[in-house]
C-alpha cells in the first residue's frame, strides 16, 4: 500500500523497525518489517512514523531531518553511533551517547583549539561546542550561564562535566595559574569520596554537584565554587549485590603504602563488614594486578580476578587522589587525618553486638571478637574506648522536669538499636568528612572579583530499581523539578515569547508535571511534610507514615498502591509498605521501610558528645557545628534530610532561573556497559524521559536563536557612517540581512527581536561577532545593498515618468474621438425621447373605452363619472400638445406619462369601486370582519408555536454542547492516561529485562476504545473491524449485497480518513519547498482544496484530536434515491506549491469531483501550465478525497454544483475516457461500472 513507502513501527527491543504498510485498520496500521519478511506488526497510528528516503544517512543536527519524530531521531543517533560519532544536536540541545571506550583524539588539546570561538553548526557536534556557546553567551549577553548535564546512571554525565570544565579552564584559565589545575584536580578528589560502582555504572556519582567557574571583568577564569547535594549515606553501611562502597575505601586497601596500611590497620575488603556484603574486587590493570600483594586481595578477587574499566584503577587512583589533595593545598598531616577518619569508619563497621545476659533490662554489649575493632576505631577516631563502648550500647536521656541539673537516665540499647546507632555514627562521620572535603576544594578555588560564572550541574538522573528507597525518591523529585524547569525554559517560555512577538507559531502541547511536584512538596498533604511530621512523633513507624500518605492523597492520579504496578514483583508489597508515584518518565514503586531512618540526620546525644570530645582534630572540626550542640530533653533530636534537600534544591533552581541555560542530554546505549552495542528501546525510553519528543515538535517550527534589534544596531552604531546612522534599528537589521543574502525562510522578524531557525547558528554568530574587521565588512555590504536598492528605485521612477508621458499623448487623441461621438449623442438625446413619448402616450387612449363601458353600467352618480372620463381624455391631449410645441426632457416626458397612468388607474379604480359598493357593500363588510378575526387567531398560534420551538432548540443546543465538551475532556484525559500507562509499561519492561521478571500485558479497557471502534461495534449486522483493507476493496468491487456493500464503503472511507490524518500529522517539514516533478505524486498531501478539508476539521475536531476514527454515518437498510444520485462539483483550487506566493504570481486552477451517491467516484485537478491530474475510485484511493459528501460542505457552496455534461466535457478533454478504460477492471463505482458494461 501507498507505493511501498518506508515507515517506522515500534518494536519492544529495537525501539523502532523499518517496514512497509500491509493494511490500515480503524485504530492501527499493520506493517511488514523489512528484516523479517512474512511477519507483521500492528501498532496505533500515533506510534507509527514515516521514514527518511535514505535511512542510513546521518545529520549533525536532527532538525535537518526531513521528518522530525522519535523514530528518525533514534535512527539518526544509531547511524552516528555506529560511526563512532557520539554527539548530535536537537537545535541547541546536545545529545551525547556514552561510547564505553576512548574515542581517539576526541578530547585532545588540538580538538579544544578547533572549537574556540566557533559557533554551533560550523564544527561537528561536541560537548566543547556547548561549553564555547555558554562562554560566548556569557560574554555577549553579560549574563551568567548554566549547563545542565542530565541522564541516567552510566550515561556519561560525570565525564561530560569533566570535559566541560577542562575546556573552560584550558581555553580561558591559562592565566589563572594554579587555579586552573585545582579546578581540574577537584574532580578526581570528589569522585574518590562520592562515586561508587553500581550495577548500571562503574563510576556512578552518588551525589549531585553544581560546579561554578567564575570569570573576572576580562572574562578570564578567576576561581570556582562547588555546591553538592544528597550524598547517598546508606551506601556506607550496605551495598547491593555486584555493587561497591565508595571508591576511597578500596583505593586505600589496594594502593596505600605499606607503612600507612599498617598504621591504619587496613585489611582486604572482605574483612570489613561495610564492604563484604557487596563486590570486594578491585579495579586493576594487568600491570597493577602484579603489584598487589596477596594479603590485600579478597577471596572473591582471588577467585574471579580484578574488575576492568578503562577509566578506573584502584592502585594508581589512590596516588591520583593523594596528588589531588596536595593540589587543593592539603599538607601531609591533613591528608593523613582524612585517611585516618576513613579507616576509622571501616573499623567502626566491624563492631558487632550480642545480648548482655547480666543486664536485667534486656540490653546488649560489644561482642568479644570485636574488641580489637572497637580499639582500632576508638584510636583512629580519637575517642576513649570505654566511652565509645558505652555510647554504642546505651544512650543518655535527661528527665524533662529536672531542668539543667535534672536526673540523667542511662537507657541500654537492644542489639538492633546498637547496630543502628553504629551505622548512624558511621554515616554522620563520613557525611561530614565529605562536606569538609568539598569545603577545602572551595577554599582552594577562591575568586576575588567575579563578574559572571558558568555553572555545570551534574546530578543523578531518573532512577528506578526493583527496590527504591528514600535516595531514589529525592533524586526523582529533583528530576521532576528539572523537567519542569526544562518544560518552562524550552517549551512554555519559548511559546509565550513567540506569541508576544507575533510569530504565529503553532502551539505545542506537553505533559505538565506540576501535579506530581505538588504531591511531593506541598504543605500539609505533601509527602515530605507527612514524613517530617511522622519523624516528630514519639514512636514513628513506616506503616503509619505510608497509610498517612495514601489517606491524605486519596484519588490523586499520580499516587497509587504498589499492587497497581505493571511489574508483577511489586504486587507482593503491601499497601502500608510502599506507594507508587507516576513520574513524568514512568511509574516507580517506593519501599518506605527505611524512609524515617534516612530522613533523620541526627545522632543520639551520647554519641554526639563522644565525637565532639574526640582527640582527633579533624573529627572535632567537622563536628564543630552550633546546631549539633542543641539536644532535646528526653528524646532524640530530629534534623530533616528531606527539608534540607528541598532548601538546597530551591537555591539551585533559583540559580538556574537567573542564568542562561544550555542542556546536555547524556544517553546510555546499553545496560551491559559495553561498546558498540545499541539497545534501541532503552535509548528511546531515555529520550522520552529527557522530553525530546516535545522539543522535536517545537523545533520543527521554532526559532531557538534571537537577538534584540536595538542590541544588533548598537553593536554596529559606532562603525556606521552618517547616512546609515539615521536608519531605524529594525530597518537597519533588514538591510543587514538582505546584504548578507540570508534566506528569508531562515529567520523571522518579531516586534522587538529577530529570530533564527534551527541549524542557522553559523549565520547568527557571524552577525553577532563584534570584532572591528568583521563589522567593517558587514557595513560595506549594507551600504552597497542600500545603494543598489536606491538605484533600482530611481530606475523604476524613470520608467514610470516615460509611461506617464505616453499615457498623456494617448489620452489627447482619444479626447477628440470622444467629442465627435458626444455631439452626435446629444442630437439623438434631444429628439428621440419626444417622439417615443408621444407614441407611448397615445396608447393610453384605449383605456378611455374601458372606462366608458363601466360608466354605462352605473346607476348612481353617473354624470359625475362621465365628467371624470372626459377630464382624463383632455389631459392626454394636453400633454401630447405640450410635447409637440415645447422642449421637454426625457425625465419630464416620463413624469408626465407616469402622471397620466396614475390618473387613469385612479379613475378606473374609483369607477370599479363604485360598481362593487352598490352591489356587495354589506356582504363585503361582514366578510372583512370575519377574515380579520381569523387572521389575528392564526398569528397568535404561530407566535406561541415559534416560541416553544425556539426554547426547545435552545435547550437541545445547550445539552449537545455540554455533551460534546464532556466527551472531548474525557477523551483528552483518556489519551493522557494511555500515554502514562505506555510509559509505565516501557519502564517496567526495562526493569524486567534486567531481573528477568514478568510484566503485566497491557489490556485495553472498554473505556479506552476509540470512538471509531465503538462506532464500528454499534453496527450489529456486519463486524468489519477485523477485515483487511484489501478485503474491503474486493468486496466493494464484487458484492451484490446492497447492505454489505454500503457497510464496506463506509468502513473503507473511515480508514482512509484516519490514515490521511496520520500522514498529515507526519508530513515532510519542507514539502512545500521540494515539490516533485511528477504532478500526480506531488498532490498526495493535497487531496482536496483547503476549504473542503477545513470544513471536515471543524465538523469533527474532537475525533481528530484523539487520533480516533470518525463515527460511522447513519444509514438505512434500504438505499434511497439520494444515496445513489450522481452529483458533480467544481471549485477553485490553488496548488500547494503556489499557496505561499504573492497574489499576482499565484495561479488558480480548478478542482472537479464526481460523487456516486455519498462517496467520490472521479476527481480532476486542472492547473494552468500543468498536466491535468485524473483520479479514479478503486485505482487512486490514497490520493483522492476520502470525505463523505455532507462532510465536504460542497452542497452548501453557491455555484459549486455543475451539470453532468459539463463535468464529462472536461473529463474527455483531458483524456479521462482513455484513463477510465485502461483501469476498467479496478473501478469500484457502480455507476461507472454500468457505463463500462461491467455490471448490469
Amino acid at each position: 500500500m501507498d507505493g511501498g513507502k518506508k515507515i517506522w513501527v515500534p518494536h519492544p527491543h529495537d525501539g523502532f523497525k523499518l517496514g512497509r504498510i500491509l493494511d490500515i485498520g480503524v485504530d492501527t496500521i499493520t506493517v511488514e518489517p523489512f528484516d523479517a519478511p512474512g511477519s507483521a506488526i500492528s501498532a496505533p497510528y500515533n506510534r507509527v512514523f514515516p521514514a527518511e528516503e535514505y535511512d542510513n544517512k546521518d545529520v549533525e543536527d536532527n532538525c535537518a531531518l526531513m521528518y522530525l519524530n522519535e523514530a528518525t531521531l533514534l535512527n539518526n543517533i544509531k547511524v552516528r553511533y555506529t560511526k563512532n560519532l557520539i554527539y548530535s544536536y536537537v537545535a541547541n540541545i546536545l545529545i551525547a551517547v556514552n561510547p564505553y571506550f576512548e574515542v581517539p583524539e576526541l578530547y585532545s588539546s588540538q580538538t579544544i583549539k578547533k572549537y574556540v570561538g566557533k559557533s554551533l553548526g560550523t564544527v561537528p557536534p561536541h560537548v566543547f561546542a556547548i561549553a564555547d556557546k555558554a562562554y560566548r553567551d556569557m560574554k555577549a549577553l553579560k549574563t551568567s550561564q548554566s549547563i545542565i548535564v542530565s541522564g541516567e546512571s552510566g550515561a556519561g554525565k560525570t565525564e561530560s562535566t569533566k570535559y566541560i570544565l577542562k575546556y573552560l579552564t584550558e581555553s580561558w584559565g591559562s592565566h589563572a595559574g594554579p587555579i586552573e589545575e585545582r579546578i581540574v584536580e577537584s574532580n578526581p578528589l570528589m569522585e574518590a569520596f562520592g562515586n561508587a560502582k553500581t550495577v548500571r555504572n562503574n563510576n556512578s556519582s552518588r551525589f549531585g554537584k553544581f560546579v561554578e567557574i567564575h570569570f573576572n571583568q576580562k572574562h578570564i577564569v578567576d576561581g570556582g565554587f562547588v555546591s553538592h547535594y544528597l550524598l547517598e549515606k546508606s551506601r556506607i553501611c550496605v551495598q547491593g549485590p555486584d555493587e561497591r562502597n565508595y571508591h576511597i575505601f578500596y583505593r586505600m586497601c589496594a594502593g596505600a603504602p605499606e607503612e600507612m596500611r599498617k598504621h591504619l590497620r587496613l585489611l582486604p575488603p572482605d574483612q570489613f563488614h561495610y564492604l563484604n556484603r557487596g563486590c570486594t574486587q578491585y579495579f586493576c590493570t594487568t600491570a597493577t594486578d602484579r603489584q598487589l600483594n596477596q594479603n590485600r586481595k579478597s577471596k572473591e578477587y582471588l577467585q574471579k580476578g580484578s574488575l576492568h574499566d578503562p577509566q578506573l584503577d584502584d592502585v594508581t587512583d589512590f596516588k591520583v587522589t593523594d596528588h589531588a589533595m596536595s593540589q587543593m593545598g592539603m599538607n601531609e598531616n591533613e591528608k593523613m587525618a582524612i585517611y585516618t577518619v576513613v579507616a576509622g569508619v571501616l573499623h567502626l563497621g566491624n563492631i558487632a553486638f550480642e545480648e548482655n545476659t547480666e543486664d536485667m533490662k534486656g540490653g546488649c554489649k560489644v561482642h568479644a571478637s570485636s574488641e580489637q575493632s572497637l580499639a582500632a576505631a576508638s584510636l583512629l577516631l580519637g575517642t576513649d574506648k570505654d566511652e565509645m563502648r558505652d555510647a554504642l550500647t546505651s544512650r543518655v536521656m535527661q528527665a524533662v522536669r529536672g531542668g539543667v541539673k535534672g536526673t540523667v537516665i542511662k537507657v541500654p540499647l537492644k542489639i538492633y538499636e546498637a547496630q543502628s546507632a553504629r551505622d548512624a555514627l558511621a554515616k554522620t562521620i563520613y557525611g561530614k568528612l565529605f562536606d569538609y572535603i568539598v569545603n577545602r576544594v572551595n577554599q582552594a578555588l577562591p575568586f576575588k572579583s567575579s563578574a559572571s560564572y558558568i555553572g555545570v550541574l551534574d546530578i543523578a538522573g531518573f532512577e528506578y530499581f526493583q527496590v527504591n528507597s528514600f535516595e531514589q525518591f529525592c533524586i526523582n523529585y529533583c528530576n521532576e523539578k528539572l523537567q519542569q524547569f526544562f518544560n518552562e525554559r524550552i517549551l512554555k517560555e519559548e511559546q509565550l515569547l513567540y506569541n508576544k512577538e507575533g510569530l504565529n507559531v503553532k502551539r505545542i502541547d506537553y505533559i505538565d508535571n506540576s501535579d506530581c511536584i505538588e504531591l511531593i512538596e506541598n504543605k500539609s498533604y505533601g509527602i515530605f511534610d507527612i514524613l517530617d511530621e511522622e519523624n516528630k512523633l514519639p514512636r514513628p513507624t513506616p506503616d503509619h507514615f505510608t497509610a498517612e500518605v495514601h489517606d491524605k492523597n486519596k484519588n490523586h492520579y499520580r499516587l497509587s498502591v504498589p499492587r497497581k504496578s505493571k511489574l508483577k514483583s511489586h504486587r507482593d508489597v503491601r499497601d502500608d509498605e510502599g506507594f507508587l508515584i507516576r513520574h513524568f518518565a514512568g511509574a516507580v514503586c517506593y519501599h518506605t521501610v527505611q524512609f524515617l531512618e534516612k530522613n533523620n540526620d541526627a545522632l543520639h546525644a551520647s554519641l554526639e558528645i563522644v565525637v565532639q570530645e574526640s582527640k582527633n582534630s579533624l573529627i572535632r572540626q567537622v563536628f564543630d557545628d552550633p546546631t549539633s550542640k542543641k539536644m532535646a530533653s528526653g528524646k532524640l533530636t530530629f534534623i530533616s534530610v528531606g527539608n534540607k534537600f528541598r532548601t538546597q534544591l530551591k537555591t539551585l533552581m533559583d540559580k538556574l532561573k537567573s542564568t542562561g541555560t544550555n542542556f546536555v542530554r547524556c544517553i546510555k546505549p546499553n545496560s551491559k556497559m559495553v561498546d558498540h552495542l545499541f539497545e534501541g528501546a532503552q535509548i528511546l525510553s531515555q529520550l522520552q524521559c529527557a522530553g525530546m519528543h516535545s522539543v522535536l515538535d517545537l523545533m520543527q517550527q521554532g526559532y531557538p536563536s534571537r537577538t534584540q534589534f536595538a542590541d544588533l544596531y548598537n553593536m554596529y552604531k559606532r562603525y556606521l557612517p552618517a547616512e546609515l546612522a539615521r536608519l531605524d534599528p529594525r530597518l537597519f537589521c533588514k538591510a543587514l540581512f538582505k546584504a548578507l543574502g540570508l534566506n528569508e525562510n531562515d529567520f523571522k522578524f518579531g516586534l522587538t527581536k529577530v529570530f533564527f531557525r534551527p541549524g542557522k547558528f553559523a549565520e547568527f554568530d557571524q552577525i553577532m561577532k563584534s570584532d572591528p574587521e568583521n563589522l567593517a565588512i558587514l557595513i560595506k555590504k549594507v551600504k552597497r545593498w542600500l545603494i543598489c536598492s536606491r538605484w533600482r528605485k530611481a530606475q523604476w521612477c524613470a520608467l514610470s515618468v516615460i509611461k506617464l508621458k505616453n499615457k498623456i499623448l494617448y489620452r489627447r487623441a482619444m479626447l477628440i474621438k470622444i467629442q465627435k461621438t458626444v455631439k452626435m449623442w446629444v442630437c439623438v438625446r434631444k429628439y428621440r425621447p419626444r417622439f417615443k413619448g408621444i407614441q407611448k402616450i397615445k396608447t393610453l387612449r384605449s383605456q378611455l373605452t374601458m372606462m366608458g363601458q363601466i360608466v354605462s353600467q352605473l346607476k348612481k352618480d353617473k354624470s359625475s363619472s362621465e365628467k371624470q372620463v372626459q377630464a382624463v381624455a383632455q389631459s392626454i391631449e394636453k400633454v401630447i400638445q405640450q410635447i409637440k410645441t415645447t422642449r421637454v426632457t426625457r425625465q419630464e416626458i416620463d413624469k408626465a406619462y407616469s402622471g397620466l397612468v396614475a390618473n387613469i388607474n385612479q379613475t378606473l379604480n374609483d369607477l370599479q369601486k363604485k360598481l362593487k359598493q352598490q352591489k356587495n357593500k354589506e356582504e363585503e363588510e361582514r366578510l372583512r370582519k370575519i377574515q380579520e378575526e381569523m387572521e389575528r387567531e392564526r398569528k397568535k398560534k404561530e407566535e406561541e408555536e415559534r416560541k416553544r420551538q425556539e426554547e426547545a432548540d435552545r435547550k437541545a443546543a445547550l445539552e449537545l454542547q455540554a455533551q460534546l465538551e464532556k466527551e472531548a475532556a474525557a477523551n483528552a484525559e483518556r489519551q493522557q492516561q494511555l500515554e502514562q500507562e505506555r510509559l509505565d509499561r516501557e519502564l517496567a519492561l526495562r526493569l524486567a529485562e534486567e531481573d528477568q521478571s514478568q510484566v503485566e500485558e497491557l489490556q485495553r479497557s472498554e473505556s479506552q476504545k476509540s470512538i471509531g471502534a465503538a462506532a464500528a461495534e454499534d453496527d450489529k449486522k456486519y463486524d468489519l473491524a477485523k477485515w483487511k483493507y484489501a478485503e474491503l476493496r474486493d468486496t466493494i468491487n464484487t458484492s451484490c449485497d446492497v447492505d454489505l456493500l454500503e457497510a464496506c464503503r463506509e468502513e473503507f472511507h473511515r480508514r482512509l480518513k484516519v490514515y490521511h490524518a496520520w500522514k498529515s500529522k507526519n508530513k515532510k517539514r519542507n514539502v512545500q519547498e521540494k515539490q516533485l516533478n511528477n504532478v500526480k505524486n506531488a498532490q498526495t498531501d493535497e487531496r482536496a482544496p483547503k476549504a473542503v478539508m477545513e470544513n471536515r476539521k471543524t465538523k469533527d475536531k474532537r475525533q481528530t484530536e484523539g487520533q480516533n476514527a470518525p463515527p460511522i454515518p447513519p444509514r438505512t437498510n434500504v438505499p434511497n434515491s439520494e444515496e445513489w444520485a450522481q452529483r458533480y462539483f467544481r471549485i477553485p483550487f490553488v496548488r500547494p506549491s503556489d499557496q505561499h506566493r504573492d497574489e499576482a504570481q499565484r495561479k488558480k486552477g480548478w478542482w472537479l469531483a464526481h460523487f456516486d451517491g455519498k462517496w467520490i467516484s472521479r476527481q480532476m485537478e486542472l492547473h494552468p501550465d500543468k498536466q491535468p491530474v485524473l483520479l479514479l475510485a478503486g485505482v487512486d484511493d490514497m490520493q483522492m478525497c476520502e470525505l463523505h459528501l455532507d462532510e465536504t460542505g460542497l452542497t452548501r457552496k453557491r455555484g459549486a454544483e455543475i451539470l453532468e455534461h459539463e463535468f464529462n466535457a472536461d473529463w474527455r478533454k483531458n483524456g479521462g475516457d482513455s484513463y477510465l478504460n485502461s483501469n476498467r477492471t479496478r473501478v469500484t463505482s457502480k455507476y461507472l461500472r454500468k457505463i463500462l458494461g461491467i455490471d448490469k
